[in-house]
């Protein structure tokens, strides 16, 4: 059994940080605490912390946390941002805020959420931001940073699915079978196992860059599992 680590979440709100909070009630070493902009529900039988906190006082929050990693899955959608502006203000300001306490503070690993074809140059920029975030926090030299890129996330949202994302998650056990080779990132995943990975990746005691796409991802879930 590994021992204690107090693991930061951010972003417990949505649907991978929902469930990492959910799975984190398996592992007893894992010692969680979600940093959150407002109050969540925490899963029935959680060993957990909760912090509110305003964004501008995440640096003092992240201090006052001392973790021994971070799992980032901050993001928000169009719906709710409203703006370009609002939008990197989350996916990127505020990720790189927390990134940079993180290092200051001297957090061994930092596990960020991001997205396939997470591109700085992409013209589309929702993946140009994901693109340039990742590009901030290497920059940061942080001792570990995984980096995971997953496909079409499968999970309960609830009302922030787009209509066009429900009809591809619908036609997504047709459309994976479809996707070989490099075009393998692009298929579907469970939030449930990008969570398994993200919890993993936060445990992990090699340093450096790692990015992890689809497969990556599986690999890292089933090692949380023993069975990979």
């Amino acid at each position: 059994m590994s021992d204690p680590r107090r693991v930061l979440l951010a972003g417990a709100t949505g649907l991978i940080g929902t469930e990492v909070m959910r799975q984190s009630i398996d592992h007893p070493w894992l010692n969680l605490v979600a940093l959150t902009r407002r109050e969540a529900p925490m899963p029935r039988g959680a060993r957990m912390e909760m912090m509110v906190a305003d964004p501008s006082g995440w640096p003092e929050a992240v201090a006052t946390i001392a973790p021994d990693a971070v799992i980032c899955a901050l993001g928000t959608t169009w719906r709710t941002a409203g703006s370009e502006q609002a939008f990197r203000a989350v996916d990127h300001d505020l990720v790189l805020a927390l990134a940079t306490a993180a290092r200051d503070l001297g957090v061994a690993n930092f596990v960020l959420i991001s997205s396939v074809g997470a591109d700085a140059h992409a013209k589309a920029f929702y993946l140009r931001v994901k693109g340039e975030i990742e590009a901030a926090l290497t920059r940061l030299r942080l001792r570990r940073l995984d980096v995971l890129r997953p496909g079409l996330l499968r999970g309960k949202r609830g009302g922030d699915r787009r209509f066009g994302e429900r009809l591809a998650i619908l036609a997504s056990p047709l459309t994976d079978r479809l996707l070989h080779g490099d075009k393998r990132r692009f298929r579907s995943i469970d939030a449930r196992i990008v969570a398994a990975a993200a919890i993993q990746c936060a445990n992990e005691k090699a340093q450096g860059r790692f990015v992890h796409d689809n497969d990556s991802i599986h690999r890292a879930a089933r090692r949380l599992a023993g069975i990979g």
